[in-house]
């Protein structure tokens, strides 16, 4: 499916692709809703109804996921909330074995996301991913969500990778849209992002469920 062999640089998101987004569906849309429910003294339903019209508001922007913003909008310790649930996060099949693949093929990795700087910090933690990284970058680092073609463009100019020898592997398709529209060559999409939810393939881009799929033999 890949051309290893033309490809130097690889690109790769964090929640929902190397991490099972299970993790943050549960997080934003039941316990911070329950939470939520306590400190105002309504009901769980009025508190995740109104919880999920405001983060629907902030979807592709940099506010969407900002744990800093939310902290202060809602009157909530998110960030502490996440450590206290942290043991929940859970790494993709095949997610070790396949970064294991291009560190041996000596491909640059980047992780690429538009989650806040401390989010990262904790599921890196939790997760003892980080290492396989050369380079993490943030939305937040570049003032763009993933979404925006400008945040590939600024991208490019912090990281020096050349986009027609990388690979960006996303469960997003508006931001593998983006990146492929900036000329990114190679553009995967990761499929089935929850494990509790129905798998679902990319209409776009070629689509991929487990990661030792992509390891040459």
């Amino acid at each position: 499916m890949v051309p290893w062999n033309k490809i130097k640089f690889a690109l790769i998101d964090m929640d929902g692709t190397l991490l099972d987004r299970y993790f943050d569906d549960y997080f934003w849309e039941e316990y911070v809703p329950e939470k939520y429910a306590e400190l105002k003294r309504i009901s769980y339903d009025k508190a995740r109804k109104k919880l999920l019209a405001m983060y629907k508001k902030e979807e592709k922007t940099l506010n969407w996921t900002d744990v800093l913003y939310w902290s202060e909008r809602l009157g909530l310790d998110i960030v502490a909330m996440k450590i206290k649930l942290r043991n929940q996060v859970r790494i993709h099949p095949g997610v070790e074995a396949f970064l294991h693949f291009l560190r041996d093929q000596k491909k640059e990795l980047i992780l690429v996301t538009n989650a806040h700087p401390r989010t990262v910090q904790i599921k890196m933690e939790q997760t003892l991913l980080l290492p396989y990284f050369h380079t993490v970058l943030t939305s937040s680092d570049i003032g763009l969500p993933k979404e925006e073609v400008g945040f590939w463009r600024d991208a490019e100019n912090v990281l020096n990778y050349e986009k027609e020898r990388s690979i960006l592997i996303d469960d997003n398709e508006n931001v593998l849209l983006a990146a492929h529209t900036y000329g990114i060559k190679h553009i995967l999409h990761k499929s089935a992002a929850s494990s509790r939810k129905v798998h679902e393939r990319s209409e776009i881009f070629p689509s991929f469920k487990r990661f030792d799929d992509l390891i040459s033999r």
